[in-house]
């Protein structure tokens, strides 16, 4: 009997060996645990046209471009080209530039004409490189700070921007600024995105 049991245990035993039993958490470990399998998302693979890895130099530049310095810097030429061209629009639809009013009856010359024209494009091309300036440097500041891309960003940016240039008229030119440009940031955002 006891040769017989014995016997039953060796083949009992020899059969676990030869089909282990499936546990659930090896399922699990297999599926999204540490033995999972990582599989490489290439779009060649999945469908897509392939993308060659970027080279150091391209990493740097991307890096370059995404600088605040760098998003300053396109925002305040930027707004020097804008300004200009805004300037010299609107003083060619002037009527009263060139106009003297010591002497209302004289015709201005083309070159005087030329020369309000440059001064006043010069003067939008200055104020709306600094705000331009301005506003990209804050959102970009606070962007990196908060770590998030959204609409606030860019209403936190308008009403630093609005309140610094309305503080050198008063608390209450500031307070106004702040809200103006906050307001308009937002509704650019909203109709943005």
């Amino acid at each position: 009997m006891a040769a017989s049991s014995g016997a039953a245990n060796a083949s009992a035993s020899d059969s676990s060996m030869e089909s282990p039993s499936i546990q659930y958490s090896m399922v699990l470990d297999h599926l999204i645990g540490n033995k999972r399998p990582v599989k490489e998302l290439n779009p060649s693979v999945m469908g897509g046209l392939p993308m060659p890895q970027k080279s150091n130099e391209q990493k740097m530049i991307e890096r370059g471009m995404e600088s605040c310095a760098f998003k300053t810097t396109l925002a305040c030429v930027g707004g020097f080209v804008l300004g200009g061209a805004f300037g010299v629009f609107t003083a060619g639809i002037d009527t009263n530039v060139g106009f003297d009013p010591k002497d209302p009856l004289r015709t201005p010359t083309a070159r005087e004409v030329l020369k309000d024209m440059g001064q006043r494009g010069m003067s939008y091309a200055k104020n709306f490189a600094i705000v331009g300036a301005m506003f990209s440097c804050t959102e970009c500041i606070i962007e990196s700070h908060r770590g998030v891309s959204d609409w606030k960003n860019a209403v936190y940016s308008g009403c630093v921007t609005g309140g610094a240039i309305g503080f050198r008229a008063g608390l209450k030119a500031g307070v106004l600024g702040c809200g103006g440009f906050a307001a308009f940031s937002a509704a650019i955002e909203y109709y943005l995105r």
